[in-house]
């Protein structure tokens, strides 16, 4: 029996697999090019700390979570950080001639040997012990933090001439961001970034400093000041990694970066702003081969699910996606492009830039610069034989008219909208100069979310909250019906609600909070609102749109998620209210 097949075994005698389903997830792993504990923890059928328990019964070592230990630089450095993360091993415990060493991979046969070969020649005797992939990366951590990674570079680069883009040729400037300190600086600041789970990074300058900000889960944190005299020396650095213009500092400039860091390819969409006497780096960090999660992940469920499923059955119309910059819109049209996306339907898209690369979908970037935008493009894909059309954004009056006359004409059209509700996008597309009749006749769906942060599941605790805020839940309740809200929260009592905050720890960064969650409403453009539509009705009031259907506003969702312990009274409200 393989190792595969006695982990699958074992996960069958604990029922947390049915047996009848263990042939159908090799054969997914086989397919996938994957192993099975990819499969199972991407299903969301073992969470990996568990997986790394049942594992060790596999590999007959035992099992140790290293999240939260504070090892020492002392212990860790025992062996090399470069030889620690090439093998995946980490240092823990060290007593006398004898040390314990975490291993991510038993079957990676060339780290034991590594390893055995350096305890030998150190006169040491190695206990091996299985860990999880998160229990390495937070020993990893150890070894050096941010700031004393960048010391020695800083302290080298203190000795050297500062760069000044204006003064210097373009030679002299690659030669310069080759040096050692400043390409140290930059690459010890993307990987932190991508350690910490963060979507963008920031390098902004001051009068005398260069702040480097993440942005974790929708919330900037400053995690580094530098000297302001290596803020145009990282810049240009950057300029050199994206193929940018060096000595081009008067315009706005975009690019992009492609690196891998553990075994897994990133996206750096770079975006370089001129300011007085300076430039700003803004960073989006896009895992490119990270398929988009499910709806189900992001949070929809209930009626706003429904409503999805139900519409997504047609062939043809128009499904809008709103909410402000950031709300998540682009991954929730790529979670529908996914569930829609099948071999005998020809899906196209074009993006502004295309962030999550899709195996069977023709994706396509527009290039303003050139001509090439949103409405030319959306021209030239009629030609094209789609089924299916995403257009990353409607931005102005010629966008709106091709997409509705592609609607109009037996195709499905998944698009964007700057609005702030679900029923806000009528008005905005009338203001457009959209027909009612004709958008009328084609909008079938539209969807309004917001990004709240998830309370850390390691650190969750029950609160009390104020009365203020108790008055505003239980008047929502009211109004959505206590019905369905017992289909929604689990054991509910509208006497005795249960809320919850994270208390801090080092799992989330002391922040209470860890992933984020969608909130969300659904408008479903029935028979009824079809009606009021084409009569020239531009603003829908939440009672008609309630005569027509079940309706939950993005604030009632919010505070389901609140009563469902996934989020806080304080972040439903920040998105929402301010």
């Amino acid at each position: 029996m393989s190792k595969q097949e006695e982990l699958l075994a074992i996960l069958s005698q604990k029922n947390i697999i049915k047996s009848e389903d263990a042939g159908n997830i090799v054969k997914e792993a086989q397919s996938a090019g994957k192993k099975v504990e990819d499969i199972l923890i991407s299903r969301q059928i073992i969470n990996p700390e568990d997986l790394a328990q049942v594992k060790s019964e596999v590999y007959r070592l035992p099992y140790e979570n290293l999240i939260e230990r504070n090892i020492g630089e002392g212990i860790v450095s025992t062996i090399s950080s470069e030889v620690a993360e090439n093998y995946k091993v980490i240092c823990f415990d060290k007593e006398d001639n004898r040390i314990k060493v975490g291993i991510l991979d038993p079957d990676n046969f060339k780290a034991v040997e590594a390893i055995d070969f350096l305890a030998k020649g150190s006169g040491l005797k190695v206990e091996y012990y299985l860990i999880s992939e998160k229990s390495f990366k937070a020993a990893f951590k150890q070894y050096k933090s941010l700031a004393k990674e960048l010391s020695s570079a800083l302290e080298t680069r203190a000795e050297e001439e500062v760069v000044v883009a204006e003064e210097k040729d373009e030679r002299e400037l690659n030669e310069i961001t080759k040096s050692a300190p400043v390409a140290k600086i930059v690459s010890v600041v993307i990987r932190h970034a991508v350690e910490g789970g963060a979507s963008d990074i920031h390098v902004e300058p001051s009068r005398k400093e260069s702040r480097v900000r993440y942005r974790i889960d929708g919330i900037l944190h400053t995690s580094l000041v530098l000297p302001r005299s290596v803020h145009d020396a990282l810049v240009a650095r950057i300029k050199v990694m994206a193929n940018l213009k060096l000595d081009e500092t008067r315009i706005p400039q975009d690019g992009r970066i492609r690196l891998v860091f553990n075994d897994k390819d990133y996206d750096f969409r770079v975006s370089i702003l001129p300011l007085i006497g300076a430039e700003k780096v803004v960073m989006r960090i896009l895992e490119a081969s990270k398929q988009p999660p499910t709806l189900e992940e992001l949070g929809y469920e209930g009626i706003q699910l429904e409503v999805i499923q139900k519409n997504l059955k047609k062939t043809e119309g128009l499904l809008l996606a709103t909410g402000p910059t950031g709300s998540g819109k682009s991954t929730t049209l790529f979670s529908i492009l996914h569930i829609i996306n099948k071999e005998e339907i020809n899906i196209v898209t074009l993006e502004d830039p295309v962030e999550y690369q899709v195996k069977g979908i023709s994706q396509s970037q527009i290039k303003p610069d050139i001509g090439y935008t949103f409405a030319s493009g959306l021209r030239s894909f009629m030609r094209q034989d789609p089924d299916v059309i995403m257009v990353g954004e409607i931005r102005d009056e010629e966008t709106a008219e091709l997409a509705i006359h592609s609607a109009l004409t037996g195709h499905f059209v998944i698009s964007t909208l700057h609005t702030t509700s679900a029923a806000g996008a009528i008005p905005r597309l009338v203001d457009m100069n959209v027909e009612a009749f004709l958008l009328g006749s084609t909008l079938h769906t539209v969807i309004a979310q917001r990004l709240a942060r998830k309370i850390c599941s390691h650190c969750k605790e029950e609160v009390k909250i104020p009365d203020e805020q108790l008055k505003k839940i239980k008047a929502e309740i009211e109004d959505v019906g206590i019905d369905y809200i017992k289909s929604m929260v689990k054991d509910f009592n509208p006497e005795k609600m249960v809320f919850y905050k994270g208390k801090g720890c080092p799992r989330c960064g002391n922040s209470g909070y860890s992933g984020r969650v969608a909130l969300s409403e659904v408008l479903d453009i029935n028979d009824q609102l079809k009606e009021f539509i084409i009569e020239g009705k531009k603003h829908l009031s939440i009672k008609e749109i309630k005569s027509s259907q079940k309706f939950v506003k993005i604030k009632q969702d919010g505070f389901i998620k609140v009563l469902q312990g996934k989020t806080t009274m304080q972040e439903v409200l920040r998105v929402i209210e301010n």
